[in-house]
Parts: C-alpha cells; sequence; structure tokens
C-alpha cells in the first residue's frame, strides 16, 4: 500500500492551491522552523477573533485549517480598512481570502466486506505526503508519508499515530511504519520535541510520549539498531519533559516537572502558551469567563495541558469532576504519563546498551528504578487497591478508579500483587459491555462515561497479559471488538469514540461531533482481530 498524493486530493482539500493554476510558494520539510507560518491567531488576530467569536464556522478547527491565498499581513491590512463599513460581510471576506480546508476522504466499503478488508482499504485514503506546503498554510510539512485519523482530524497526531501504526505493520506496511518513526523524528530534532500534531497553532504543546514505543514496534520489525539510531531523538524528547528538573526545589513545579517534598521527581502536563486554544477558541474563551475567581490564562493553560493528556477532557482534571470551568490538569501529577516515562527511561537506557554506552545504561536504569519507586509511593492507593493521579498542589491522591490505572501493567512498573489488585478493581469498576470505561464519572465530557476509547483497550489488554492477567484481557477485548463489529454492521465504518453501555452506538459528549475513519480504532481493532480472532469478526 502507498501513501495518497497530492495528486489524488479534490481541489478541495487544503493543498487546492497546489492544483490551482497560479498556487502559493511551497515550503519544504528542509526548510529551518523560522520560516513556518505564523498562527492564525497571531498573523490576522482581529480577523481570527471576529471569525471564531462569530461562530462563521460550525467547527472552530475549520478556520485556522483554511489557507490564506495571499500574504497574512496584506490580509490582515485588508481586514482593518474594511471592517467598519456598512456593508462589509464578514463570511464573504472570508471566502474571498482562504480556501476551506477539506475533510478527509471515506471510501464506500464494499457490501458485506469483511471489517479486515475494510481498514486495509483505508489506509491509503488516510494516507498523506506533505514535504511541501503552501507558503501560508498552518500544516508543518514532514519529509515522510504519513497516515491521519480522519474526518475534522487532517494532520499527524502523536499519540494516536502509534496505535495507528500496529494496524499498519498488522496489514502488512512495515514501509510506512518506518517512514512515521522517521517523521517524528525529524519535528523532535526541528522543533525540540513532538507537537499535538503537524499543525503551527499546535507546537507549545505536545501529547502523551509514545515516541518510545513506536521505536520499540520498529526494532522488533529491522531489529535492535533502531535503538542506537533513535537514540538522539529518545534522549532529546526526555530532555523536553525533564526540562528544569535539576535547579527544581521540592514541593514546587516549572514547565513539566513536579518535585514533591520527599524529592520524588514526577511529570505533569503543561503548555508554554497561556491562551485559548486556536481550534476551539470561543469554548476556551467561555469557559475563562465563567471562572471570574481565577486569571483566565490560568484556566486557559489548564486547558491547554489538558488537550496535552490526550483525555480533552475528562473528570481526571476536574476539581469537582463534574464542570469544566473547575479544571486544573497542571495540579495534577497523572499516572499514565509517568508510567510512559518510566517506559521512555527504560527504552533509552536500552539503545545506550545497544550503543555500547554504560555510563548511559546506568544513569537511566537509576532514574527509571527512581521513578518506580516513587509510583508506587504516591500513586498507588492502598484503600481501593489500584493506581491513582496526585494533585501535588494539595498534597494528595485523587482517588478515582479511571482507566489510567493499567498504565503501570502496560509499561512494566506495577508490581505483581499490585497488577493483581488493580486487574481486581478494573473488573469490579470499570468493564463494561462494550469494554473498558474510561472513568467511572458520567457528565457529557468525552473521556468520561459511557465512551470507551480504541488505545485505552489496547493497553488493558497488552498491560493485564503482561501480568498473566489474561482471562480480563480477552473480556475487554472481545468486548470492544464486538462494540466496533456491531456498529459497523450497520453503518459500514469505524469511528473515534464508542458508547460502550452496550447498544453498538458511536460515543458522544466533546467539542466536535463523532467523527469517523478512524486511525487507532482502525489499529487497534486489526490487533484485537490478530489476538482474538473468532467467528463474529470474520465478516458483516
Amino acid at each position: 500500500m502507498r501513501p495518497l498524493h497530492l495528486t489524488s486530493l479534490t481541489c478541495a482539500a487544503l493543498l487546492v492551491a497546489a492544483c490551482s493554476s497560479h498556487p502559493p510558494a511551497m515550503w519544504g520539510a528542509g526548510d529551518p522552523a523560522s520560516l513556518q507560518a505564523l498562527p492564525p491567531d497571531q498573523a490576522y488576530p482581529e480577523l481570527f477573533e471576529a471569525v471564531q467569536r462569530g461562530q462563521v464556522f460550525t467547527d472552530q478547527k475549520h478556520f485556522v485549517d483554511a489557507l490564506p491565498k495571499r500574504d497574512p499581513a496584506r490580509i490582515r491590512a485588508d481586514y482593518l480598512a474594511q471592517r467598519e463599513r456598512s456593508d462589509f460581510d464578514l463570511k464573504a471576506f472570508v471566502t474571498a481570502n482562504f480556501i476551506e480546508s477539506g475533510e478527509a476522504e471515506s471510501p464506500a466499503p464494499k457490501p458485506g466486506a469483511p471489517i479486515k478488508e475494510h481498514i486495509d482499504k483505508l489506509w491509503p485514503v488516510l494516507s498523506r505526503s506533505y514535504s511541501q506546503v503552501p507558503q501560508y498554510s498552518s500544516l508543518l510539512p514532514l519529509p515522510q508519508p504519513y497516515v491521519v485519523p480522519g474526518g475534522r482530524f487532517r494532520e499527524m497526531y502523536y499519540w494516536d499515530s502509534y496505535f495507528t501504526m500496529l494496524g499498519l505493520e498488522q496489514s502488512g506496511d512495515k514501509a510506512q511504519v518506518r517512514q512515521m518513526v522517521d517523521n517524528f523524528a525529524y519535528m523532535i530534532d526541528t522543533y525540540g520535541h513532538i507537537p499535538n500534531g503537524n499543525r503551527t497553532y499546535y507546537l507549545s504543546r505536545s501529547q502523551p510520549p509514545f515516541f518510545a514505543y513506536m521505536v520499540d514496534l520498529e526494532a522488533r520489525i529491522e531489529g535492535d539498531q533502531a535503538y542506537s539510531r533513535y537514540l538522539p531523538q529518545l534522549q532529546k524528547e526526555y530532555a523536553y519533559w525533564m526540562d528544569g528538573a535539576q535547579a527544581l526545589k521540592a514541593g514546587q513545579a516549572i514547565r513539566h516537572v513536579v518535585k514533591l517534598p520527599d524529592g520524588s521527581l514526577f511529570n505533569r502536563y503543561w503548555d508554554a502558551s497561556a491562551s485559548p486554544r486556536q481550534e476551539s477558541w470561543m469554548q476556551d474563551v467561555k469557559t475563562a469567563e465563567q471562572v471570574p475567581t481565577r486569571p483566565k490564562e490560568e484556566v486557559w493553560r489548564d486547558l491547554r495541558a489538558g488537550a496535552e493528556s490526550g483525555w480533552d477532557f475528562s473528570s481526571r482534571w476536574l476539581g469537582d469532576s463534574k464542570s469544566l470551568t473547575s479544571i486544573r490538569t497542571t495540579s495534577i501529577v497523572p499516572v499514565d504519563l509517568n508510567s510512559l516515562m518510566y517506559h521512555l527511561e527504560k527504552t533509552i537506557a536500552k539503545a545506550c546498551q545497544a550503543a555500547a554506552d554504560s555510563a548511559c545504561t546506568q544513569n537511566f536504569d537509576q532514574r527509571a528504578q527512581q521513578r518506580q519507586v516513587a509510583i508506587e509511593t504516591h500513586l498507588w492507593n492502598s484503600a481501593g487497591g489500584y493506581y491513582v493521579d496526585y494533585d501535588w498542589r494539595q498534597g494528595q491522591q485523587r482517588p478515582a478508579l479511571t482507566a489510567a490505572a493499567v498504565f503501570p501493567l502496560y509499561t512494566g512498573v506495577a508490581s505483581q500483587a499490585h497488577a493483581k489488585a488493580t486487574a481486581d478493581a478494573v473488573r469490579n469498576g470499570l468493564l463494561r459491555p462494550g469494554g473498558l470505561a474510561t472513568t467511572q464519572v458520567s457528565n457529557g465530557q468525552q473521556w468520561d462515561e459511557p465512551n470507551g476509547w480504541a488505545p485505552l483497550q489496547w493497553v488493558a489488554v497488552q498491560g493485564l497479559s503482561r501480568y498473566q492477567e489474561t482471562g480480563l484481557a480477552a473480556q475487554i477485548g472481545t468486548r470492544f471488538l464486538h462494540q466496533v463489529q456491531n456498529l459497523y454492521s450497520v453503518q459500514d465504518k469505524l469511528v473515534e469514540k464508542y458508547d460502550l453501555s452496550g447498544l453498538g452506538e458511536g460515543g458522544g459528549g466533546g467539542e466536535y461531533e463523532l467523527q469517523d475513519g478512524f486511525g487507532w480504532t482502525n489499529g487497534v481493532t486489526l490487533k484485537l482481530l490478530q489476538k482474538y480472532s473468532t467467528p463474529y469478526t470474520a465478516g458483516k
């Protein structure tokens, strides 16, 4: 399978200018990061605010993905000169000056086609190759082809991509797995970290650090030389997440790092910007307006940090577990993030060993051991018998049971006894007819009850299997497969999230309509089919 190239895209898509007779100049992946276009809220701030506040488009992401037809500075000047005229039409001005972004294409499935066949045909449709982008695009160029999730998500996302890559490997497209790992390595080298997605407006934050798992995947394909090849990027990503740790005093936090009073070092989610998210600008403005007791910038940073977590949004980040106005993401030490950081440390140690650097190996093995002790000390809830998040500002655990509790099993942090207790807690508290529930809270947020998400199912299945809890793993995996299959049988599609109550429906809540495509669901479904192949998954 080969990626879909620019010539396959319609002129209604983001790169429509490339199809026109007078396309704008193209910027390539080899250009310095300093040449990237300004994010829309900086390039034409007054116009940006007017469009978003006026809700010219139903989805606030639509405008930030639109392509300026000419120099943004000229567009801004013309807008400022024209906006006070009595006959000024904002929608018409946008139409005249921007090429609207197009949705990802979805093929019509072959009637009665098995779900695996449908997914295999989706990969080339969801593939993109943008080593060059139009001069003023918010899209960041990447040297190799990549796969997008689908729907409104027309760019490559960080943690989504790992689960997509699992599916690509299962489909036999090992070449594109390597291409995507190389893209992430390129972003680390170019920007100092992996952005949330390859858009200018995502550069201020990252996402759950799955790059080390991508390297693991590539190493399974080609051998351990992958570890030594990507060692520089693994170390750079680690430096990004640990920036400021060396000088941090006990009881304080800086950027992504938290040091507890006993000296334990943890990571948290954090965003370098403290403004409304460009792609959800109006929602963030309204949320901050409802919290007059807090500085707006503080609320916005917590919202952005919630987006970095990938769980945007969830009761995990809310002070009262119910209202988004109580969000306090940066005050929370997440168990899943720190489990992933443990795996990153162990992976760097392994890569150093492959590179015959014994001092580095010893250093990162020690860091991983220290983090493991910290997790077992502060993130283990002995009363409930499962892993939890920790509120470092209040100095206490957040006792809610969530799907994040399985991450210590997935990464190997957990002791055997704690893994067994966690399995019991998950079985009793999070197992649903359609798989593993995200939380036990129903509040309208998309990363809460009753929704279930493909990546969390895979993390649970793999983590539980690692500790010989294969029965529970199979229950979660096969129930989720049933859920995916039931909706596919009726609607001929795979979607971003699912309602796990057993009704065979897609999930709800969140800031946008349910999206189909869908990258990580496709990948996890293929892996679960391979692991739990049963007659009901053979066809429609």
